[in-house]
């Protein structure tokens, strides 16, 4: 679990996205955390007391006054034991109270006393978000160092559209994340992640693909990010939300994701592509539907790809470059000889015929192979988990490397 072992306070305030806190709230706790709710008096006309004690296990917190409950008299002592403040929805109200130090209910004199970090996701209407009063109040607060989250732009709660939504659950939970992340060392760090399949077409409504998902891809994007660094996440089609804070590219076909990956290559230092590329492409697509026939079949001339991750490897200049192999049986010997034609520094490879990793699934399982003959076999982890042991092991290699791999100078210095 992430967040497993973390103590967080989860104030709400007085807005009609209240309801939406309580979807955080569920999130965090399915993450490990341990979640105090602090609402406001306003609050509480939204969601009710049970409803919070429910999910989290704990009474809510409003009454500073309170003589029933401990907590109530100890909001210094709570603030001292919380690893994070999140405040969402977070209101123009409470912005300005925070802003200008104002301790006036439970909330706002815990956010005074607070010395943990804070995170706010504003939810108003999009007039008051625009208004100079809050963004003067939310400029003083970032200066402060406070996290604070842009609102969506949509359907607002008057009726009118504008900025002002309160950001989405998994928008927020991802930005917690960051936020609790002990190790920034990818910080200045630009990274290029290659994610999901392509699309081949053959006409207007048929194409050729395969069964990657973009997990894998998209886990890598997440831990990046959460560790520091600019990420440039270039995707071909899947059901998946490019993580906030990504530079999404979104393409189609090998042809778009290589051009893609060619115009970010100069200004990054690490790339990873985990997409699974087609290796083929039909040479004429049609340019109307086949019509379907029961008696004939129908014969496709298949041309081959470009290789992206040969090609990136021979541009690199100063990147490192990871690239994945997807294979069905002699994992070692198959990956090695792909490390080795490809010219790249590590290669991840994994067996994917094995029940509930690689394609589609939430787990992998993978070696990790480099260009100076180390192996390391990881066991079944999360996605998330392998992306972070891959960020471990590039900063290792080229640390150990340094100065940045150069496949026309061997380095003579032994490497983990």
């Amino acid at each position: 679990m992430p967040l497993a072992g973390k103590e967080l306070i989860l104030g709400v305030t007085g807005s009609i996205a209240a309801y939406k806190a309580a979807y955080l709230l569920r999130e965090l706790r399915r993450a490990g955390a341990q979640v105090t709710v602090v609402t406001t008096a306003h609050a509480e006309r939204f969601v009710g007391a049970l409803t919070w004690r429910t999910l989290s296990g704990r009474a809510a917190l409003s009454d500073l006054f309170d003589p029933r409950s401990e907590e109530a008299v100890e909001h210094v002592a709570l603030a001292e034991r919380a690893h994070a403040v999140i405040v969402a929805p977070a209101t123009a109200n409470i912005l300005a109270k925070a802003a200008h130090g104002l301790a006036d209910d439970f909330l706002s004199t815990l956010l005074l006393a607070a010395r943990c970090p804070v995170l706010m996701a504003p939810a108003m209407d999009g007039g008051m978000w625009a208004h100079p009063a809050t963004a003067a109040s939310v400029a003083t607060l970032r200066a402060r160092g406070v996290t604070v989250l842009e609102p969506e732009a949509g359907e607002l709660a008057s009726g009118l559209a504008g900025t002002g939504r309160l950001p989405e659950v998994e928008a927020i939970l991802e930005a917690i994340h960051r936020l609790l992340t002990p190790a920034r060392d990818l910080s200045g760090e630009r990274v290029l992640v290659t994610s999901g399949p392509t699309r081949e077409p053959i006409d207007p409504v048929r194409y050729l693909s395969n069964r990657s998902s973009g997990k894998m891809g998209h886990a890598i994007a997440t831990a990046a990010l959460r560790r520091g660094a600019e990420v440039v996440l270039i995707s071909g089609p899947t059901s998946l939300t490019p993580p906030p804070g990504a530079v999404y590219v979104p393409v189609q076909t090998a042809e778009e994701m290589r051009e893609a990956a060619l115009q970010q290559l100069a200004s990054v230092t690490i790339v990873i592509k985990a997409a699974a590329v087609a290796d083929y492409r039909v040479k004429d697509p049609r340019a109307s539907k086949i019509k379907s026939s029961k008696t004939e079949g129908l014969t496709l001339e298949l041309v081959p790809n470009p290789d992206i991750l040969k090609e990136l490897a021979a541009r690199r200049g100063r990147a490192f470059i990871v690239g994945f192999a997807a294979e069905t049986g002699e994992v070692r010997a198959s990956g090695a000889e792909k490390l080795r034609s490809k010219g790249i520094d590590l290669l991840v490879a994994n067996d994917v015929s094995q029940q509930g990793i690689g394609f589609e699934s939430d787990d992998n399982q993978v070696l990790l192979l480099d260009r100076w003959g180390g192996a390391v076999e990881l066991p079944r982890m999360s996605k998330l988990q392998v992306a972070g042991a891959i960020l471990d092991r590039v900063l290792a290699l080229r640390a150990a490397a340094a100065p940045a791999p150069d496949p026309a100078r061997p380095h003579r210095r032994p490497l983990p």
